[in-house]
């Protein structure tokens, strides 16, 4: 079969253990980040299967009405909104979904988290450039961590804050906030007041219909002119422009992001890379060589069971294709 990869930005793919899954398939791997319909469609053209990674490639039904040799799209990951499933059905086109991990995100969050804190980044670069502690960071025990989203990374980020003797508390759901209870955590009294009260706020939701947008700049001004805003997760739960003007205007002091609204960014003048308040990392929760593994090893057995004729589980079992 032909199979496509394109995202592939790091080459790493070809490096990973499972890759020798796809022996006897002819692979075609991409390495640059590409939205035009026009090139995209001329890359995929003669592709079987899709082999997407996580969300950095969007496939929509103009894109697909252009694919008819398309059977399959394997997804590293859930699929979520780059992908539209109504369309690929409708396309005769089968999706199958993969699994996640919380554990690198979580240690890629808490590592954020302590450079920020700490201002590292700021200590090394200026280190390299001749000069000897040009600022004060602030120590996490004591500090309140308040936490939005109580699912496996979030509840992860609450063990690692107890071990670092933080303070932390949970705001979410109802059921989210009722397993943090069960878990002897406490819950914050209001949305309100886990923006008000925190010396951190890190934002571990799922970017749905319900989410996006959420968290608003009125919320945000009301974080403390030392606080810190941690995102791994997705910069779309934020609202457009709401963290910059809210940085700009004091509150909260900081952010650490993992995530953007448009990706790559690879314009060293973007606001987010110039603010002097912001530590900003390329969308590494995810990207660690086990997490790739297990991401890309369910990819590439999903897709030789799919094509083998072997039952796997579709993400809209409607689909009907033709093999």
């Amino acid at each position: 079969m032909n199979i496509v990869i394109p995202d592939d930005y790091a080459r790493l793919v070809e490096t990973l253990d499972v890759f020798s899954l796809l022996e006897g398939h002819q692979v075609t791997l991409y390495h640059d980040a590409v939205d035009d319909r026009d090139v995209l469609a001329e890359r995929f053209a003669e592709a079987d299967a899709l082999v997407l990674i996580r969300e950095r490639t969007r496939i929509d039904d103009a894109l697909l009405a252009r694919l008819p040799r398309l059977k399959l799209i394997s997804q590293t990951g859930k699929v979520a909104a780059h992908l539209d499933l109504e369309a690929c059905t409708r396309h005769g086109v089968a999706v199958v979904e993969g699994r996640g991990s919380p554990i690198a995100p979580a240690e890629l969050a808490w590592a954020l988290l302590i450079n920020a804190r700490r201002r590292l980044v700021d200590a090394v670069v200026a280190m390299r450039l001749g000069q000897w502690q040009v600022d004060m960071g602030e120590r996490l025990a004591g500090s309140r961590l308040g936490i939005w989203g109580y699912g496996k990374i979030g509840a992860r980020l609450a063990r690692y804050a107890r071990a670092f003797e933080m303070v932390v508390w949970i705001w979410g759901s109802e059921a989210s906030r009722a397993r943090a209870e069960a878990d002897g955590l406490e819950v914050a009294p209001s949305r309100e007041a886990l923006f008000a009260e925190s010396d951190v706020v890190s934002l571990n939701l799922r970017l749905v219909e319900a989410t996006r947008h959420l968290v608003t700049f009125e919320d945000l001004k009301r974080m403390k002119p030392s606080a810190l805003l941690l995102n791994i997760s997705r910069a779309e739960l934020i609202e457009p422009g709401a963290l910059l003007a809210a940085l700009d205007a004091g509150r909260p002091g900081s952010a650490a992001l993992d995530v953007f609204e448009r990706e790559p960014i690879l314009d060293p003048d973007h606001p987010w890379l110039c603010h002097p308040r912001v530590l900003c990392t390329p969308h590494l929760g995810y990207v660690e060589r086990q997490s790739y593994e297990l991401y890309f090893g369910d990819a590439f057995t999903h897709l030789n069971d799919f094509f083998a004729g072997r039952a796997v589980v579709l993400a809209d079992p409607r689909v009907v294709v033709a093999r």
